[in-house]
Order: C-alpha cells, then structure tokens, then sequence
C-alpha cells in the first residue's frame, strides 16, 4: 500500500461526529473521520497519496458528506481536492485559523445555501427575439434556405446579436431573481454561466426560518416565466458559494 494522507471535507463544530455509515472519496472509498481542536473539527478521510482524485464518484462523495452535514449542523466546505500528510497537519490548519472558523461557523448557524439555475427555451427566445428586432429578423430571413458557405456572414451578425441579446436579457433576469427573493436571504451570488443559454444562476444564503417564503416566492417567480425559462432549485446545500475556509487551504 502507497503513502497515505487525509482528504479534508469540511470543518464542523467539534461535537459533530460522522455516521457510522459515512463514506469519502477513493476506491476503495475512506472511513470518514473527525479530527478535533478546541472548539473545531474537521471532517477527513484516508486517501492514497499517489491516488489520483476527481472521479465524478469522488465529487459526489465529498458533495454528499457535506451537504449531509449541513442539513444538521454548520459546515466550511474546503476546496476539494485538499489532502494533508496526517493528523498533525490537520490540527496546525485548525489551530492557525481557530478564530476565524469559528466565527464563520456561527454565522452559518441555520442557515443553507440554495442554488437557482436557469436556461432559456432557444426556441421560445430566438422567436421571441426576431419578433421585437427588425434588424435580426431580417438577417434571419437572409439565411433561411440558404446554404451555410454561402450565407456565412450573415449567420454570423445574426449569431453575435442573439448572443448579446441573451447576455443582457441574463443580466436583466439574474437582478429580477435576486430582487424578488432577496428579502427571504441572508447574501446572494450570482455565479458564472455555465453554458450559453444561460438564463440566471444565483446561490442563496437562507435562514431555517425564511426557506418557506422563499421557495414560495422562487415558485412564483419561475412560474410567471415557465415558457421561457426551465428554472431548477437545487438545496439545500453547504455554503460552498459563502465560505472563504477553501481559500485559506492552498
């Protein structure tokens, strides 16, 4: 057997222990474990040095740990992918930025992330698009019918404008969301599209006590705009979008 270090998940307060059942990254996968110090934990697990990480089983296990956790008590999510030599590092992480995890640790109390992610209809967009837009429509009757070399140009311009036309109509959607659920959370951060039809993409930190009004309110919001956008929530979450514990482990 290689060279064994611990991956680290999550820093926790220190009563909160893993399950019995509680699985982590690698193949086989590791026995999840608390290393303690003062007031702090972090959850670890063993892992081959050598044992090359990032298997979509391995994101889902660091994922599920986490999310899991912060279903019943505060967590920092840590980068994934961090692994230290032994529990004497471990402890120094926990020791050198004792203070300041606690104190993000207690902001968290109650309080999940949930992530809302949107996609335009392309065909409900581009019609909707070409109907308010003479210029475009007329490029797109320029194209039509036409073979692609010869048309190249134009499907071009025509291209670049739907493609400007959905970054603004993005910009626009993204500040309507955070305006109309933004009362029911703590902090809010929009993230990076992840593909070009892209509609809005915003985290959500929300306390215990506000998550019925704002999924009621998300609910509304996404009804008023079912023909347009397909709109997902997904939580709730670790705070993986609030937490700067990842920055602190290089």
């Amino acid at each position: 057997m290689g060279e064994q270090g611990l991956f680290i998940y999550g820093i926790v307060p220190c009563d909160v222990e893993p399950t019995p059942d509680a699985e982590g990254v690698g193949d086989p996968p590791g026995e999840v474990a608390a290393i303690q110090h003062g007031e702090l934990a972090a959850l670890v697990s063993p892992v081959g040095l050598e044992e090359p990480l990032g298997r979509p089983a391995d994101l889902t296990a660091y994922e599920g740990l986490l999310d899991g956790t912060a279903a019943v008590a505060p967590v920092l999510p840590v980068r994934f992918g961090t692994v230290v030599t032994g529990e004497e590092a471990v402890e120094d992480l926990l020791a050198a930025h004792h203070d300041q995890f606690a104190g993000a640790l207690a902001e968290f109390e109650d309080r999940m992330q949930y992530t809302v992610h949107g996609r335009f209809d392309e065909q409900e967009f581009i019609g909707g698009f070409l109907a308010e837009n003479g210029t475009a429509a007329a490029l797109a009757d320029q194209v039509r019918g036409r073979p692609e070399a010869e048309s190249r140009e134009e499907r071009i311009r025509l291209g670049e404008m739907i493609s400007q036309a959905v970054e603004l109509r993005r910009e626009a959607e993204n500040r309507e969301l955070i305006d109309a659920v933004g009362r029911y959370a703590v902090a809010n951060a929009p993230r990076q599209p992840s593909h070009e039809l892209d509609a809005v993409n915003v985290a959500f930190l929300v306390g215990a006590d506000d998550e019925e009004e704002f999924i009621r309110t998300l609910e509304e919001f996404a009804e008023q705009r079912r023909e347009l956008i397909r709109m997902r929530l997904t939580g709730p979450l670790a705070p993986y979008d609030f937490v700067s514990a990842h920055q602190l482990v290089k």
